[in-house]
């Protein structure tokens, strides 16, 4: 595929450079952001900078240069530890990291392009995906590299939260599925597996899949700030189902367990 792909080198603080990146699309998927959690503590200034400002500059060039349709890319986090579950689109928005406080900005300067400007904006909120191909920061594949490197001992942050992990196809069908429905104009929209498990038992599952015993440790330096650890994701996908064609391909218990051994296989 790489020979269909125009690669374009920039940065997207950089509003000259966005502009120039797109003049001639018809739609925009905007993923670029700075993720990383622990990172957000240390340098929070740099995630204003890429996520909100970064937004700014997509949503601006989008209205200047008459773009069909803008999909942003939001994060679950956003919610902070849920407040009821499943947790839908109406959730109250908390920031309980500067990583999800720029996220929670950079939504809205999105939304406000589509409010004051009828900017053509759509806001999907993947809850956490998983897969061949992640980085080894994220949980699932921490669990996984330690395992295939012959250990015994996993080392993990906080075990008690709760996630809804979904598989990467799913996660990127539903940006596929908003792309090419006509009905998600100015909505934010929930991408998540409607399954939650702990990253205790997520860690166990993994252990079954690869054929081993484990036993957890606790690893200090991976544990989040008290007030900062999002307890509990549980997503609703109630609204993605009713406005496109998608539909989960490794929902509940049994549809994880077979994404974990795809994501084991590769790994």
């Amino acid at each position: 595929l790489k020979q269909n792909i125009e690669v374009v080198l920039g940065d997207i603080r950089d509003p000259i450079c966005v502009r120039e990146a797109m003049k001639g699309c018809d739609m925009v998927f905007h993923l670029a952001a700075l993720i990383a959690i622990p990172y957000s503590y240390t340098a929070p200034s740099s995630y204003i900078e890429t996520n909100v400002k970064g937004t700014l500059n997509i949503v601006q060039a989008a209205k200047d240069l008459d773009v069909k349709k803008i999909i942003h890319t939001s994060t679950s986090e956003t919610y902070g530890t849920a407040q009821f579950v499943p947790i839908n689109e109406g959730h109250p928005m908390v920031g309980q990291s500067p990583y999800a406080a720029s996220k929670i900005g950079a939504d809205q300067i999105a939304l406000s392009y589509w409010h004051s400007f009828g900017t053509p904006v759509t806001i999907i909120r993947p809850f956490n995906t998983y897969g061949p191909r992640q980085s080894n920061r994220a949980v699932i594949p921490t669990i996984i590299s330690q395992i295939a490197i012959g250990k015994r001992e996993i080392y993990l942050g906080k075990l008690s939260p709760t996630r809804d992990f979904n598989f990467v196809n799913d996660t990127c069908r539903a940006f596929i599925e908003i792309s090419e429905s006509d009905k998600v104009e100015g909505e934010v929209i929930n991408a998540a597996s409607n399954f939650e498990i702990s990253i205790k038992e997520t860690a166990l599952l993994i252990a079954d899949v690869m054929g081993v015993s484990i036993e957890i440790k606790t690893d200090h330096k991976r544990m989040r700030p008290e007030g900062s650890e999002v307890e509990r994701l549980f997503g609703d996908n109630s609204k993605l189902l009713q406005l496109t064609n998608w539909k989960p391909s490794y929902g509940g218990r049994e549809g994880f367990r077979r994404g974990l051994e795809e994501t084991a296989k590769w790994f």
